[in-house]
Formats: structure tokens, C-alpha cells, sequence
């Protein structure tokens, strides 16, 4: 798992508007039906004893067992352009 220095700073901006520096960054997969997996992502503060955590400096990125085994060599990225702003 790696995460672009653009999403590092984009989530720590996300944190600091939550007012919690003990937040986590959760990253996640899901069955989507139809359209196949889904991504997911959102903060928590609690980590599960089957959770894989990375660490970037200040910011832990948090991921389960199952959702390990399809995001092993990912690669998060923040983009933000005319068409809108993205992870």
C-alpha cells in the first residue's frame, strides 16, 4: 500500500476539519454488485486486531484483512481538477 503526498496532505486537511487528531484513515472494499468491487473510504478512530495499518508520518492508514488481499500494491492519490476533486 502507497499513498501520494497529495492525498497525505488532502486527508490531514479532512482530519484537522474534524477537530480529531486520533482519526484514521480507513481504506476498504466491498462487493458492488453488478459493477464488481467498490472502493471505500472513510475516518475511524478504532482499530481492529485484523486491521493492516501504514504509517506516513503523521496520518495511519487503516486496512482490513479481506480488503487487504485486493488493495496489497495500491496506490491512493488525491486529484483535484475542473471536473472536481477525488482520492
Amino acid at each position: 500500500m502507497n499513498i501520494a503526498e497529495s492525498a497525505v496532505s488532502r486527508l490531514r486537511e479532512l482530519r484537522a476539519e474534524e477537530n480529531n487528531p486520533d482519526l484514521k484513515f480507513r481504506v476498504f472494499v466491498q462487493g458492488g454488485g453488478c459493477s464488481g468491487m467498490q472502493y471505500g473510504f472513510t475516518f475511524d478512530e478504532e482499530q481492529n486486531d485484523d486491521d493492516f495499518d501504514f504509517h506516513f508520518e503523521d496520518l495511519t492508514v487503516l486496512v482490513d484483512s479481506m480488503s487487504m488481499e485486493y488493495l496489497r500494491d495500491a496506490r491512493i492519490d488525491f486529484r483535484e481538477d475542473a471536473m472536481g476533486a477525488s482520492f
